[in-house]
């Protein structure tokens, strides 16, 4: 039988090898490179990434058997997993080069949607997911999942809740306010009970009611908002000439628009003089407790009206001219 060396020198041999290097077919001699950088063709490193895709195929069908030992599992699936960073490598060149883009970081999912533990660094294929250490680094990245999902669904309870979460509908029904009214009602005479046995009073007298505010500033906003609500009408009243609209509101606004173009002053409204009054009535009630300070101090200060303010102002630019022309004499 001829030796290998004889057969590679063989006529058939040689045409076999010129015909695969014309198909642009690997040969024997034809070997991957170590480092993916070297290579600077661009349909080299195509070739080569096919090759590696193949042996990963060969490679994931074969960890498959059942009758392989855990040693022989564990061997298989670290090839694969250096395949796989190989592959990563010609993938790169293949971008530098200018060529297609292979990389994809498409996360595995599984039936619920969820990513499937392992898929990022090293990876188990095949039997090597049922390996003893393996398949307990696995339980326990689940065990971890779905303690994070229920912390997430427990806390899902408490979002997106409306007012009647918050208490902001308890007072609408009005039990609640009429069940605080009851309570306030017995502290106040458990506390007038305490201070009137501490003082030593008698306890023949009743008990005063709790002091509440008035609930009439509500009533009188509403009223006053129902009373200045829609406008009267405005009624017509027919002549012979036209018709004239008369307006049911006195003529207050009018008379101050023509007082106002007529050069004259408008007249002080009705309540002038009594909110005077008030103001000084309310200084002479806080100088009674503050004996250094008089009524007069207390009240507003008085604004100049606008015929001052236009004097005042002639005043200054009169003895401004006159500085200016005559000096200061």
């Amino acid at each position: 039988m001829a030796r290998n060396e004889e057969k590679a020198q063989s006529m058939l041999y040689r045409f076999r090898e010129a015909q695969a290097a014309e198909l642009g077919l690997g040969t024997r001699s034809d070997r991957r490179p170590r480092m993916a950088s070297a290579c600077k063709s661009l349909r080299d490193c195509e070739r080569w990434r096919g090759e590696i895709l193949r042996e990963i195929s060969r490679k994931v069908s074969k960890i498959q058997d059942a009758g392989l030992t855990d040693y022989e599992v564990r061997d298989l699936n670290d090839e694969i997993n250096r395949l796989l960073r190989e592959k990563r490598h010609w993938e790169n060149q293949i971008v530098a080069l200018g060529g297609a883009n292979y990389r994809r970081n498409v996360a595995m999912l599984d039936d619920d949607g969820k990513e499937v533990p392992g898929t990022k660094g090293y990876k188990y294929f095949g039997r090597a997911k049922e390996l003893p250490g393996v398949k307990d680094l696995f339980m326990s990245k689940k065990t971890e999942e779905d303690e994070e999902n229920k912390v997430q669904n427990y806390y899902k309870k408490f979002q997106n809740q409306g007012p009647a979460y918050f208490g902001d509908l308890d007072e609408a029904d009005g039990h609640l306010l009429e069940y605080e009214m009851h309570a306030e009602d017995e502290e106040w005479q458990e506390a007038y009970n305490h201070v009137r046995t501490i003082l030593g009073l008698s306890t023949d007298e009743p008990i005063p009611p709790i002091p509440r505010p008035a609930k009439q500033l509500a009533s009188i906003s509403i009223t006053d908002a129902s009373q200045t609500g829609p406008p009267e009408p405005k009624r017509k009243a027919p002549d012979g000439d036209g018709d004239v609209e008369m307006s049911a509101e006195p003529p207050t606004k009018e008379v101050a628009k023509r007082a106002k173009k007529g050069g004259a002053p408008p007249p002080p409204p009705p309540d002038a003089a009594s909110s005077e009054d008030a103001m000084l009535a309310h200084a002479k009630r806080t100088a009674a407790y503050i004996p250094i300070l008089s009524p007069e101090m207390l009240m507003p200060p008085k604004l100049p009206t606008r015929e001052e303010m236009e004097a005042f102002l002639l005043e200054l630019r009169k003895k401004a001219l006159v500085e200016e022309y005559f000096g200061n004499e």
